[in-house]
Protein backbone atom coordinates (compact mmCIF):
# COMPACT_ATOMS: atom_id res chain seq x y z
CA UNK A 1 0.00 0.00 0.00
CA UNK A 2 1.32 3.44 -0.87
CA UNK A 3 1.95 5.49 2.26
CA UNK A 4 0.67 8.53 0.46
CA UNK A 5 -2.70 7.02 -0.36
CA UNK A 6 -4.23 7.87 3.00
CA UNK A 7 -4.74 4.24 4.11
CA UNK A 8 -6.83 3.18 1.09
CA UNK A 9 -5.56 0.47 -1.23
CA UNK A 10 -6.11 0.50 -4.97
CA UNK A 11 -9.04 -1.96 -4.60
CA UNK A 12 -11.08 0.08 -2.10
CA UNK A 13 -14.39 0.86 -3.90
CA UNK A 14 -16.24 2.23 -0.90
CA UNK A 15 -19.74 1.29 0.24
CA UNK A 16 -22.76 0.82 -2.09
CA UNK A 17 -26.48 0.31 -1.46
CA UNK A 18 -27.09 -1.93 -4.48
CA UNK A 19 -26.49 -5.25 -2.62
CA UNK A 20 -29.01 -4.16 0.00
CA UNK A 21 -31.59 -3.59 -2.73
CA UNK A 22 -30.89 -7.02 -4.21
CA UNK A 23 -31.35 -8.61 -0.77
CA UNK A 24 -34.66 -6.77 -0.30
CA UNK A 25 -35.86 -7.97 -3.70
CA UNK A 26 -34.98 -11.59 -2.91
CA UNK A 27 -36.81 -11.29 0.42
CA UNK A 28 -39.89 -9.98 -1.42
CA UNK A 29 -39.75 -12.92 -3.82
CA UNK A 30 -39.62 -15.44 -0.97
CA UNK A 31 -42.43 -13.68 0.90
CA UNK A 32 -44.50 -13.50 -2.27
CA UNK A 33 -44.38 -17.27 -2.69
CA UNK A 34 -46.51 -17.40 0.45
CA UNK A 35 -48.58 -14.21 0.08
CA UNK A 36 -49.21 -13.44 -3.59
CA UNK A 37 -47.72 -13.65 -7.08
CA UNK A 38 -47.93 -9.85 -7.28
CA UNK A 39 -45.40 -9.62 -4.46
CA UNK A 40 -43.18 -12.09 -6.34
CA UNK A 41 -43.33 -9.85 -9.43
CA UNK A 42 -42.47 -6.75 -7.39
CA UNK A 43 -39.57 -8.57 -5.72
CA UNK A 44 -38.27 -9.78 -9.07
CA UNK A 45 -38.40 -6.23 -10.45
CA UNK A 46 -36.52 -4.87 -7.42
CA UNK A 47 -33.90 -7.62 -7.66
CA UNK A 48 -33.37 -7.05 -11.39
CA UNK A 49 -33.17 -3.26 -11.07
CA UNK A 50 -30.72 -3.20 -8.17
CA UNK A 51 -28.69 -6.07 -9.64
CA UNK A 52 -28.34 -4.18 -12.91
CA UNK A 53 -27.34 -1.01 -11.09
CA UNK A 54 -24.82 -3.02 -9.08
CA UNK A 55 -23.24 -4.47 -12.24
CA UNK A 56 -23.12 -1.05 -13.90
CA UNK A 57 -21.58 0.42 -10.77
CA UNK A 58 -18.90 -2.24 -10.65
CA UNK A 59 -18.17 -1.93 -14.35
CA UNK A 60 -17.86 1.82 -14.13
CA UNK A 61 -15.53 1.93 -11.15
CA UNK A 62 -12.20 3.58 -11.88
CA UNK A 63 -9.10 3.07 -9.91
CA UNK A 64 -7.83 6.11 -7.97
CA UNK A 65 -4.86 7.87 -9.46
CA UNK A 66 -1.75 6.42 -7.93
CA UNK A 67 0.41 8.77 -5.90
CA UNK A 68 3.69 9.79 -7.50
CA UNK A 69 6.28 7.17 -6.81
CA UNK A 70 9.60 8.40 -5.41
CA UNK A 71 11.50 6.21 -7.82
CA UNK A 72 10.61 4.29 -10.95
CA UNK A 73 10.69 0.51 -10.54
CA UNK A 74 13.66 -1.24 -11.95
CA UNK A 75 13.32 -3.23 -15.16
CA UNK A 76 12.65 -2.48 -18.77
CA UNK A 77 9.78 -0.05 -19.69
CA UNK A 78 7.64 -2.83 -21.20
CA UNK A 79 7.63 -4.76 -17.93
CA UNK A 80 6.59 -1.64 -16.03
CA UNK A 81 3.63 -0.99 -18.34
CA UNK A 82 2.51 -4.62 -18.07
CA UNK A 83 2.63 -4.40 -14.27
CA UNK A 84 0.55 -1.21 -14.29
CA UNK A 85 -2.11 -2.71 -16.59
CA UNK A 86 -2.52 -5.78 -14.38
CA UNK A 87 -2.73 -3.64 -11.30
CA UNK A 88 -5.41 -1.43 -12.81
CA UNK A 89 -7.78 -4.24 -13.96
CA UNK A 90 -7.43 -6.64 -11.05
CA UNK A 91 -10.12 -5.19 -8.78
CA UNK A 92 -12.73 -5.01 -11.53
CA UNK A 93 -11.99 -8.59 -12.58
CA UNK A 94 -12.26 -9.88 -9.01
CA UNK A 95 -15.50 -7.93 -8.43
CA UNK A 96 -17.12 -9.36 -11.56
CA UNK A 97 -15.95 -12.86 -10.74
CA UNK A 98 -17.34 -12.57 -7.22
CA UNK A 99 -20.69 -11.32 -8.50
CA UNK A 100 -20.87 -14.03 -11.16
CA UNK A 101 -19.95 -16.78 -8.73
CA UNK A 102 -22.56 -15.51 -6.29
CA UNK A 103 -25.21 -15.54 -9.03
CA UNK A 104 -24.32 -19.12 -10.01
CA UNK A 105 -24.47 -20.27 -6.39
CA UNK A 106 -27.78 -18.45 -5.92
CA UNK A 107 -29.28 -20.17 -8.97
CA UNK A 108 -28.04 -23.60 -7.91
CA UNK A 109 -29.40 -23.16 -4.39
CA UNK A 110 -32.72 -21.50 -5.31
CA UNK A 111 -33.97 -23.01 -8.58
CA UNK A 112 -34.25 -26.73 -7.58
CA UNK A 113 -36.32 -26.08 -4.42
CA UNK A 114 -38.52 -23.57 -6.24
CA UNK A 115 -39.06 -26.04 -9.08
CA UNK A 116 -40.06 -28.83 -6.69
CA UNK A 117 -42.30 -26.49 -4.68
CA UNK A 118 -44.07 -24.66 -7.51
CA UNK A 119 -44.23 -26.84 -10.61
CA UNK A 120 -45.96 -30.03 -9.29
CA UNK A 121 -49.07 -28.18 -8.03
CA UNK A 122 -49.59 -26.68 -11.50
CA UNK A 123 -49.36 -29.99 -13.32
CA UNK A 124 -52.63 -31.36 -14.61
CA UNK A 125 -54.39 -33.37 -11.93
CA UNK A 126 -57.33 -35.54 -12.88
CA UNK A 127 -59.89 -37.11 -10.60
CA UNK A 128 -62.48 -39.64 -11.67
CA UNK A 129 -66.15 -39.13 -10.78
CA UNK A 130 -67.21 -40.85 -7.56
CA UNK A 131 -70.32 -43.03 -7.44
CA UNK A 132 -72.32 -42.14 -4.31
CA UNK A 133 -74.90 -44.86 -4.69
CA UNK A 134 -78.54 -45.03 -5.87
CA UNK A 135 -80.88 -42.07 -5.50
CA UNK A 136 -82.98 -44.09 -3.06
CA UNK A 137 -80.36 -43.41 -0.41
CA UNK A 138 -81.31 -39.72 -0.39
CA UNK A 139 -84.89 -38.93 0.75
CA UNK A 140 -86.49 -35.61 -0.16
CA UNK A 141 -85.35 -32.59 1.95
CA UNK A 142 -83.31 -34.74 4.34
CA UNK A 143 -79.61 -34.40 5.01
CA UNK A 144 -77.17 -37.26 4.75
CA UNK A 145 -73.55 -37.39 5.89
CA UNK A 146 -71.70 -39.23 3.13
CA UNK A 147 -68.16 -40.53 3.56
CA UNK A 148 -66.37 -41.59 0.39
CA UNK A 149 -62.91 -41.94 -1.12
CA UNK A 150 -62.11 -39.16 -3.57
CA UNK A 151 -59.43 -41.20 -5.35
CA UNK A 152 -60.30 -44.92 -5.29
CA UNK A 153 -57.64 -47.45 -4.35
CA UNK A 154 -55.35 -44.74 -2.91
CA UNK A 155 -55.84 -45.32 0.81
CA UNK A 156 -57.63 -43.53 3.62
CA UNK A 157 -55.74 -40.28 3.06
CA UNK A 158 -58.25 -39.61 0.25
CA UNK A 159 -61.32 -40.12 2.45
CA UNK A 160 -63.73 -37.19 2.24
CA UNK A 161 -67.03 -36.20 3.82
CA UNK A 162 -69.88 -34.27 2.22
CA UNK A 163 -73.31 -33.19 3.41
CA UNK A 164 -75.97 -34.05 0.84
CA UNK A 165 -79.63 -33.05 0.59
CA UNK A 166 -82.06 -34.03 -2.14
CA UNK A 167 -84.06 -30.93 -3.09
CA UNK A 168 -86.57 -32.58 -5.42
CA UNK A 169 -86.83 -32.19 -9.19
CA UNK A 170 -85.71 -29.08 -11.05
CA UNK A 171 -86.67 -28.78 -14.73
CA UNK A 172 -87.37 -32.48 -14.81
CA UNK A 173 -84.03 -33.51 -13.25
CA UNK A 174 -83.11 -34.35 -9.62
CA UNK A 175 -81.61 -31.43 -7.72
CA UNK A 176 -79.05 -31.91 -4.94
CA UNK A 177 -77.20 -29.69 -2.51
CA UNK A 178 -73.75 -31.20 -1.92
CA UNK A 179 -71.62 -29.25 0.56
CA UNK A 180 -68.01 -29.96 1.49
CA UNK A 181 -67.16 -30.32 5.16
CA UNK A 182 -63.96 -28.27 4.73
CA UNK A 183 -64.21 -25.00 6.64
CA UNK A 184 -63.52 -21.90 4.54
CA UNK A 185 -61.35 -20.50 7.34
CA UNK A 186 -58.49 -22.96 7.82
CA UNK A 187 -59.90 -26.20 6.44
CA UNK A 188 -61.10 -27.84 9.67
CA UNK A 189 -63.99 -30.34 9.32
CA UNK A 190 -67.30 -28.61 9.98
CA UNK A 191 -70.07 -30.48 11.75
CA UNK A 192 -73.84 -30.45 11.09
CA UNK A 193 -75.98 -28.78 13.73
CA UNK A 194 -78.51 -31.59 14.01
CA UNK A 195 -79.16 -35.07 15.39
CA UNK A 196 -76.87 -37.61 13.78
CA UNK A 197 -78.35 -41.12 13.53
CA UNK A 198 -75.33 -43.48 13.48
CA UNK A 199 -77.52 -46.52 14.16
CA UNK A 200 -79.21 -45.97 10.78
CA UNK A 201 -76.00 -45.70 8.81
CA UNK A 202 -75.97 -47.56 5.49
CA UNK A 203 -72.86 -48.88 3.75
CA UNK A 204 -73.10 -49.45 0.03
CA UNK A 205 -70.60 -50.76 -2.49
CA UNK A 206 -69.94 -48.90 -5.73
CA UNK A 207 -69.36 -50.53 -9.10
CA UNK A 208 -65.59 -50.27 -8.51
CA UNK A 209 -65.93 -51.94 -5.10
CA UNK A 210 -65.47 -48.83 -2.95
CA UNK A 211 -67.49 -48.48 0.26
CA UNK A 212 -69.78 -45.46 0.66
CA UNK A 213 -71.11 -44.66 4.13
CA UNK A 214 -74.42 -42.76 4.30
CA UNK A 215 -75.54 -41.55 7.74
CA UNK A 216 -78.87 -39.73 8.34
CA UNK A 217 -78.93 -36.47 10.29
CA UNK A 218 -82.21 -34.78 11.21
CA UNK A 219 -83.25 -31.26 12.22
CA UNK A 220 -80.20 -29.64 10.64
CA UNK A 221 -80.13 -25.92 11.38
CA UNK A 222 -76.72 -25.19 9.89
CA UNK A 223 -73.08 -26.16 10.14
CA UNK A 224 -70.40 -25.23 12.67
CA UNK A 225 -66.62 -25.48 12.82
CA UNK A 226 -65.39 -26.79 16.19
CA UNK A 227 -61.90 -25.35 15.72
CA UNK A 228 -62.44 -21.58 15.58
CA UNK A 229 -66.20 -21.03 15.81
CA UNK A 230 -67.09 -20.59 12.17
CA UNK A 231 -70.83 -20.86 11.56
CA UNK A 232 -72.77 -21.48 8.35
CA UNK A 233 -76.42 -21.66 7.29
CA UNK A 234 -78.00 -24.75 5.78
CA UNK A 235 -77.01 -23.41 2.33
CA UNK A 236 -73.38 -23.06 3.46
CA UNK A 237 -73.39 -19.27 3.75
CA UNK A 238 -71.15 -17.84 6.43
CA UNK A 239 -73.21 -16.53 9.36
CA UNK A 240 -70.54 -15.95 12.01
CA UNK A 241 -66.90 -16.41 12.87
CA UNK A 242 -63.67 -16.03 10.86
CA UNK A 243 -64.51 -17.81 7.54
CA UNK A 244 -64.09 -15.53 4.53
CA UNK A 245 -66.72 -17.13 2.29
CA UNK A 246 -69.36 -19.85 2.05
CA UNK A 247 -68.59 -23.56 2.20
CA UNK A 248 -67.29 -25.26 -0.94
CA UNK A 249 -69.63 -27.43 -3.00
CA UNK A 250 -69.41 -30.37 -5.40
CA UNK A 251 -70.65 -30.74 -8.93
CA UNK A 252 -72.79 -33.81 -9.56
CA UNK A 253 -74.58 -35.76 -12.25
CA UNK A 254 -77.14 -38.56 -12.40
CA UNK A 255 -75.91 -41.69 -14.17
CA UNK A 256 -78.17 -44.74 -14.44
CA UNK A 257 -80.09 -43.81 -11.31
CA UNK A 258 -76.94 -43.19 -9.26
CA UNK A 259 -75.67 -39.91 -7.79
CA UNK A 260 -72.20 -39.30 -9.22
CA UNK A 261 -69.90 -36.75 -7.62
CA UNK A 262 -67.86 -34.40 -9.83
CA UNK A 263 -65.29 -31.71 -9.11
CA UNK A 264 -65.53 -29.44 -6.10
CA UNK A 265 -65.59 -25.65 -6.39
CA UNK A 266 -65.59 -22.61 -4.13
CA UNK A 267 -68.59 -20.39 -3.39
CA UNK A 268 -68.68 -16.76 -2.31
CA UNK A 269 -72.34 -16.89 -1.22
CA UNK A 270 -75.68 -18.44 -2.11
CA UNK A 271 -78.93 -16.60 -2.79
CA UNK A 272 -82.12 -18.50 -2.12
CA UNK A 273 -82.33 -22.10 -0.99
CA UNK A 274 -82.77 -25.66 -2.20
CA UNK A 275 -83.44 -26.34 -5.85
CA UNK A 276 -83.95 -22.62 -6.59
CA UNK A 277 -80.69 -21.47 -4.99
CA UNK A 278 -78.43 -19.17 -7.03
CA UNK A 279 -74.86 -20.25 -6.36
CA UNK A 280 -72.07 -17.71 -6.92
CA UNK A 281 -69.41 -20.25 -7.91
CA UNK A 282 -65.67 -19.86 -8.47
CA UNK A 283 -62.73 -22.12 -9.18
CA UNK A 284 -61.64 -24.10 -6.15
CA UNK A 285 -59.42 -22.08 -3.82
CA UNK A 286 -57.71 -22.81 -0.55
CA UNK A 287 -59.17 -22.12 2.90
CA UNK A 288 -58.93 -18.52 3.99
CA UNK A 289 -58.71 -17.15 0.45
CA UNK A 290 -61.16 -14.57 -0.83
CA UNK A 291 -62.87 -15.25 -4.16
CA UNK A 292 -64.63 -11.89 -4.49
CA UNK A 293 -64.30 -8.34 -3.20
CA UNK A 294 -61.12 -6.27 -3.23
CA UNK A 295 -59.27 -8.90 -1.16
CA UNK A 296 -59.17 -11.26 -4.13
CA UNK A 297 -56.24 -9.26 -5.61
CA UNK A 298 -53.99 -10.98 -3.09
CA UNK A 299 -54.77 -14.38 -4.64
CA UNK A 300 -54.34 -13.82 -8.41
CA UNK A 301 -53.27 -17.34 -9.40
CA UNK A 302 -54.58 -20.64 -8.12
CA UNK A 303 -52.93 -24.02 -8.82
CA UNK A 304 -55.23 -26.81 -9.96
CA UNK A 305 -56.65 -28.90 -7.11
Amino acid sequence: MDPGSGGHGPEDHGLTVWPIGVAVGVACILAGLVVSWWVVAIGAAITFAFGLLWIVDLAGKKEPEPAPAPAAPSGPPSATRRYEEQKTSRSGFLAMMTLGLGAVIGVLVTVPPLFLALIPPFLKQSKKPVDLGPLSLYPLNQWRIVTFRLVPNEGQVWNRTAYIRYNGPLKGKPSFTIISNRCAHLGCPVQPLGLVQPAEQKVTKTVSGESIKVTPVIAVSGFSCPCHGGAYSTEGNRTAGPPVRALDRYEYSIVKGHLVLGHNYSVSHVDGAGANAVIHAYNLTGPGQHVDGWEQIFYPIQPPH
